[in-house]
């Protein structure tokens, strides 16, 4: 007989090569990593193979990755970015929880399936949407910073702050009794742990983890930020909120860090195969038997829940200042159920709100939803696409010789072109948001759309043909893609990009291109230029120090490449200039 420990191994393996197999496979027809894990999981799930059975312990470890999944996710925002979201947080969030809970608990008490406190509950936990896919989706496709994610993170955002009250609200409504369980010294908890988690991150983090990369192990930092995550996420479960809000909001207060990307590169192989763990398990929970018993009523459920949220959706999104096809594309992404629904439904039976037959059949709605999700965002992606082209005339890029391709017609490209076409270069330009060309042909200038991060784009564009291409876009992951299949394309072709920070320059370089620029370089070298020649330095010594400083930032660069940390080199960053001793 197998030890535990073999026993182990073998769910492991399983786990593995289900997603090793399924994943690729379903990236290759273009349907989306999110739905081969889901695949995965019904395949080796005890409803169809039976590899894996269903326990409670696999699931808390699969909710991990979505917890660092959020906690990178507020790694790349600050509390100032957050604060700038509070209209649509406790705007757009508000109103879709309210609009959507109300229309699905007025459908529960139409039809007669329920009292109303339990038609409440119901219809506030199907209103939540999956902040493990629609964010995961979204990152995938790199549309997190898009107009319409824009739109989708702040009412995912308001959702995680929603399970406190709904939670809480639970015990009062059960025909159990037991509304007294939540009192006032658990309001105090939740501020207590807040108010502390807040002045740690503030005033605490930094140096301890500046401690830690002093000692020079990767493995002490990976550690030293995956206890940061746990910590708080524990401590924040503790006081009664979300983890997941929990490791976001620890996220938010490293989002100023010097070692936020150091962080992000340790963390993001545990969150990559956690988080597929974690939508394995949902499409464990997909019950095919019990579909096929009750097939009408959940086929028919997970179409109405996302018809109907994606409606109401597209229209507040719409009422908020969304153009049609993102407020289109936002309803879409957040059209399903979420997993906190299994949450609500869970404590919902052991509260006598619901019958164990609800609770399955609406947990089987929620996870049917999650399986539609890739499916009806690819085609709501093409829709909205054919949409904007039509409603701003825009045309695709032409198969053109001798020329330029500037990829990105944000504050870079447009500055690049004109310096290029006033000298006679041919520009091929182009852009994906809709708002750049309408904005570049007030001033006379004609830009392309087409997404430049997509090879068949570059190759309509002429790319093959032209004297060079220049990748000015604002996502870093898009040109870092796009620098690799070119250069992988043709390998004389000389390409050129824009890096957003030292960071991006690092990977670049891996990537082959043949000239890298930092955005901010070359505009604060100007400034250093400038404020010395008024301070009396002649232009003899100030374009010593400018060279010195080039050659230093080159070395600390290479520093932080090899030994794989952000603070690399850090030494040289407060060295005298050898040309100002000599003065």
């Amino acid at each position: 007989m197998a030890t535990s420990e073999s026993g182990f191994l073998v769910e492991a393996a399983t786990f593995l090569g289900a997603a090793a197999v399924a994943v690729p496979l379903f990236n290759r027809f273009k349907l989306g990593s999110i739905l081969g894990y889901l695949t995965a999981g019904v395949i080796i799930g005890p409803h169809v193979l039976g590899l894996i059975d269903m326990k409670d312990d696999v699931f808390h470890i699969a909710e991990l990755g979505v917890v660092l999944f959020l906690f990178v996710i507020g790694l790349e925002l600050s509390l100032s970015r957050l604060w700038s979201l509070r209209r649509d947080i406790f705007g757009l969030g508000a109103a879709q929880m309210i609009v959507t809970g109300a229309l699905i608990t007025g459908l529960f008490v139409f039809v007669d399936v329920m009292p109303v406190p339990a038609a409440v509950i119901a219809g506030l936990s199907l209103a939540f949407s999956s902040t493990a896919f629609a964010l995961q989706f979204m990152k995938d496709r790199g549309e997190l910073n898009s107009p319409y994610g824009a739109k989708a993170f702040p009412v995912l955002l308001f959702q995680d702050l929603a399970v406190i009250p709904l939670l809480a609200v639970i015990p009062f409504v059960s025909p159990n009794g037991g509304g007294d369980s939540l009192g006032w010294i658990d309001g105090v908890k939740m501020v207590v742990v807040l108010g502390v988690l807040f002045v740690t991150g503030r005033y605490a983090l930094n140096p301890i983890l500046r401690i830690v990369a002093g000692s020079g192990s990767r493995e002490a930092f990976a550690a030293t930020a995956l206890f940061l995550v746990a910590i708080t996420a524990v401590a924040v479960s503790w006081a009664g909120l979300s983890m997941a809000l929990g490791a976001f909001l620890a996220g938010a207060l490293l989002a100023e860090s010097a070692y936020r990307h150091q962080i992000e590169t340790d963390i993001e192989p545990f969150r990559g195969l956690l988080l597929g763990l974690f939508f394995i398990f949902i499409g464990m929970r997909l019950d095919l038997s019990a579909i096929l018993d009750a097939w009408a009523i959940v086929i028919g459920g997970a179409l109405g829940l996302v018809l109907l949220k994606g409606a109401v959706l597209y229209g507040l999104t719409r009422a908020f200042g969304a153009a049609s096809g993102d407020a289109l594309k936002t309803g879409v992404v957040l059209s399903q159920g979420g997993e906190f629904a299994f949450v609500v439904l869970s404590l919902g039976v052991d509260a006598a709100l619901f019958t164990n037959g609800q609770a399955t059949a609406m947990s089987a709605i929620v996870t049917l939803s999650m399986v539609l999700t890739p499916l009806s965002m690819n085609l709501a992606s093409r829709f909205s696409s054919v949409e904007t082209e039509d409603e701003i005339e825009v045309e695709g890029p032409q198969d053109n010789e001798d020329h330029v391709i500037i990829a990105g017609f944000g504050r870079m490209g447009q500055i690049i072109s004109q310096v290029l076409l006033n000298s006679g270069v041919a520009i091929t330009a182009i852009d994906r948001d809709p708002a750049h060309i309408l904005n570049a042909e007030r001033f006379g200038f004609k830009v392309y759309f087409g997404d430049a991060s997509r090879l068949d784009v570059l190759r309509t564009a002429g790319a093959l043909k032209a004297k060079a291409v220049i990748f000015c876009m604002d996502d870093a992951k898009a040109v870092n893609h796009a620098v690799e299949m070119l250069r992988a394309e043709c390998a004389t072709l000389t390409i050129l990009a824009v890096a957003h920070d030292r960071i991006h320059e690092i990977e670049l370089q891996a990537l082959g291109p043949d000239v890298i620029v930092r955005e901010t370089l070359e505009s604060s070298l100007l400034i250093a230029r400038e404020a010395l020649a008024r301070f009396g330095f002649d232009d003899t010594l100030t374009e010593d120090i400018i060279q010195e400083f080039r050659k230093r930032d080159r070395e600390r660069l290479l520093a932080q490449a090899d030994q794989g940390v952000v603070d690399g080199g850090v030494d040289l960053i407060h060295k005298p200039f050898g040309a100002v001793r000599q003065r």
